[in-house]
């Protein structure tokens, strides 16, 4: 399957040079190149790509408001969205994830990772490492922000979805989520998508937001 890639940021260099490296890739493909967050959603909403490159500091409509955009319209739902950044732990970050970002990416990223980061993404999986996640996390907790946990819809998980968001939560891929508790990886990620479900987690990372905020991962 090809992978079908947005790439937006305003600096025409860093879009140019994101959008070859993608197009380069013979399992991707780059569907459009656009410079702000308006016509980014625009674009999204025109060729529907399965990952949007996101640049959060835009003039006009930032990566953070086009993001909220793409997550909120229902016809945009598998559309996944990796947010860049010039510093990976810092509010705009933050920002990107609560409205709705699959993950981020610095943009010294070298371009091997980069590619495998857009592989991730487009097969259901969010781009946080273990240790950015717990930090991330945590900033979203002591700043109380990120989206709302329902403790019933966590309490109607199975014993063994609990198992399993418990370790999304602390960064487990659905591999290593098989080979911890002796899976497949199909049935990892079954379990994975049916707790998605269960708590109206739009993807995976937000799933890790509402796994902590109700308590299923330690800090």
């Amino acid at each position: 399957m090809t992978i079908r890639v947005l790439v937006v940021d305003d600096q025409e260099l860093i879009r140019a040079g994101f959008a070859a490296l993608v197009g380069a890739a013979d399992d991707m493909e780059v569907v459009g190149e656009v410079g702000d967050g308006a016509d980014a959603v625009d674009a999204a909403r025109r060729t529907l790509p399965d990952v949007v490159l996101m640049d959060i500091r835009m003039p006009g409509v930032d990566g953070i408001a086009a993001t909220e955009q793409i997550a909120a319209d229902p016809e945009l739902a598998d559309v996944k969205v990796i947010v860049l950044t010039t510093f990976e732990m810092d509010e705009y970050v933050l920002a990107a994830l609560r409205a709705g970002a699959s993950g981020f990416l610095g943009k010294g990223v070298r371009p091997a990772a980069l590619l495998d980061g857009i592989r991730t993404v487009a097969a259901g999986e969010s781009l946080l490492s273990p240790k950015a996640t717990r930090a991330l996390i945590t900033q979203l907790l002591d700043a109380q922000v990120g989206p709302v946990v329902d403790a019933q819809a966590f309490a109607a998980l199975t014993p063994r979805e609990r198992e399993v968001v418990e370790l999304v939560a602390h960064g487990l891929s659905n591999e290593e989520i098989a080979a911890r508790l002796y899976l497949s990886p199909l049935t990892a990620k079954t379990h994975v998508n049916r707790s998605m479900v269960k708590v109206g987690a739009r993807d995976r990372a937000q799933l890790v937001v509402l796994a902590y905020q109700a308590g299923l991962a330690a800090r």
